[in-house]
């Protein structure tokens, strides 16, 4: 299934504008008559339009290089550009899709998925940019207007910070490196550089609590609101190493009183039923409609019935190794073992075939999901890693004993004792590793608390290798780039080829 996004005219006119005075990623835009101008700017129902396209910008499949192509979607980029480099996911196969560049580190400024990435960033924050100058033309404007503005706030600030973490360094290795080029007005110039990483983090903080002060009229956990801000905050503090300010953002949030932690039971439907879950604070709202299937939704890559998806990536041997103390953790819900007719685990090229299900089952669909970007436990989880920074041992171990008891562990509670061999900050980022698995968020996990990635297990991440190779009894040897360290320059993507082109000021990565 495709689907091209088209735009209202007034983004129409301004993304002309943007081709000759900013960047040239942008190929073709389809302009509709739906919204003019003057409607954009003079009613709720216009805004409120334009808003909500520029939510369908994470999930549409919009023309980029003259077509609209199945694989390219923000949502699809985001998971696979994060997760298929880190150690939680397997690759089963060699493949010419771009995402093995993701899997291998060996990127490139034309890479596809990275190139749509970064385009389609810039595509999220020019419509809200447009959106948040019209708003503020309006005089004495009401919570409505003020709600809509504050969501564009929300998603410029959202936007950027993913921007960041994919192609600079971690804020914790040099706050003064390259970051990225920050925009905030639809008609900025076009040559314009990259901010420093401590600038994007101040920006990002900045639109981050005008959202929350704007957001009084929440439309539901579709849409940006005051506790998505939030919990946005307590997740770039955590990234700033202000454990201070992570920690109380994300208490912010678990006190707001709208979220509750899932239960064992409720745990299993939360990510295909994520819109209607007491857990989710922000999702990614999809529809019947935009199951893209096969081709081009997130689950495509991992997760197949047969009928449905390609299902070549697989949770990872290393993945297993960590959360197999504990089979009857009901997280284990969401790896599926592929087994043959004798009960038999089926291997795809001599890997082993764990499906992963936290973007199936929505409406029954094997390829629909609404993706979950923020929620209950991770803001658990980022208050345990502040206390943990912060020599708080009773405190973070008890924010993790909430997760573990609502998980099916209530008999393997810490209750404030570290076990002997593990340090306390282990402890956490081992829960954050089998809680937030194939989120998007253990590549990052990873580098920006300075540790090593050790990917010494079988699979197509390992270059050069080839069947015949492959002994899961036995540590790989002999394969070079099994362990990366956090400083090194293939953890980030390249500026794509399309703006250092055309945004001469733009300096490209190392």
């Amino acid at each position: 299934m495709k689907k091209i996004h088209r735009l209202p005219r007034i983004f129409f006119i301004s993304f002309c504008l943007y081709i000759f005075s900013n960047t040239g990623c942008l190929k073709d835009v389809n302009p509709s008559d739906a919204i003019t101008p003057d409607i954009l700017t003079g009613t709720v129902e216009g805004l409120t339009q334009a808003v909500n396209g520029a939510y369908a910008l994470f999930k549409d499949h919009v023309v980029f290089n003259g077509t609209a192509d199945d694989n390219n979607m923000y949502l699809r980029q985001y998971f696979q550009m994060s997760d298929f480099a880190g150690d939680d996911i397997v690759c089963g196969q060699v493949t010419e899709d771009p995402f093995f560049l993701s899997f291998s580190l060996n990127h490139s400024p034309a890479q596809t998925n990275s190139r749509y990435f970064w385009f389609i960033s810039y595509k999220v924050i020019n419509d809200v940019n447009t959106v948040i100058e019209a708003a503020e033309k309006i005089s004495d404007p009401d919570a409505t207007i003020n709600q809509l503005k504050g969501e564009c706030y929300f998603l410029r600030a959202f936007c950027h910070f993913n921007l960041v973490r994919f192609y600079a360094s971690p804020y914790s290795q040099n706050p003064d490196a390259d970051g990225i080029v920050l925009r905030f007005s639809a008609g900025e110039p076009a040559l314009k550089e990259r901010a420093s990483v401590k600038d994007v983090y101040a920006s990002i903080i900045d639109d981050a609590q005008k959202a929350a002060d704007l957001m009084t009229q929440p439309r539901g956990v579709a849409y940006g609101s005051k506790e998505s801000a939030w919990a946005l905050l307590s997740r770039v503090y955590l990234y700033e190493e202000d454990n201070t300010n992570a920690a109380a953002y994300a208490t912010k949030v678990i006190n707001s009183g709208r979220f509750q932690i899932t239960n064992k039971n409720s745990f299993q439907r939360l990510f295909a039923n994520a819109q209607n879950s007491a857990e989710t604070i922000f999702c990614i709202a999809f529809t019947a409609a935009e199951d893209y299937g096969k081709f081009g939704s997130i689950a495509s890559m991992i997760y197949s019935d047969g009928n449905s998806g390609w299902g070549e990536e697989y949770a990872s041997q290393s993945l297993r190794d960590v959360m197999n103390e504990h089979p009857e953790d009901i997280r284990w819900s969401y790896i599926y073992p592929l087994k043959d007719d004798n009960g038999d685990l089926k291997k795809k090229n001599g890997i082993e075939i764990y499906y992963i299900t936290k973007f199936s089952f929505q409406d029954g669909s094997p390829t629909l999901s609404s993706p979950v970007m923020f929620r209950l436990a991770e803001m658990y989880l980022n208050r345990a890693e502040a206390n943990a920074k912060m020599n708080k041992t009773k405190e973070a171990l008890d924010d993790v004993d909430i997760i573990r008891k609502n998980r099916n562990l209530q008999n393997a509670l810490y209750n404030g004792v570290v076990p002997g061999g593990s340090t306390l900050l282990e402890v956490v980022l081992k829960e954050r590793r089998i809680e937030l698995f194939a989120e998007g968020q253990r590549t990052f996990d990873v580098y920006r608390n300075n540790l090593s990635m050790d990917r010494t297990y079988w699979g197509y991440h390992l270059p050069g290798l080839k069947e015949t190779d492959i002994d899961l009894t036995k540590k790989p040897t002999g394969y070079a780039n099994m362990i990366i360290e956090p400083n090194s320059p293939r953890v980030i993507y390249y500026i794509p080829i399309d703006e250092v082109q055309t945004n001469t000021l733009c300096t490209q990565n190392p």
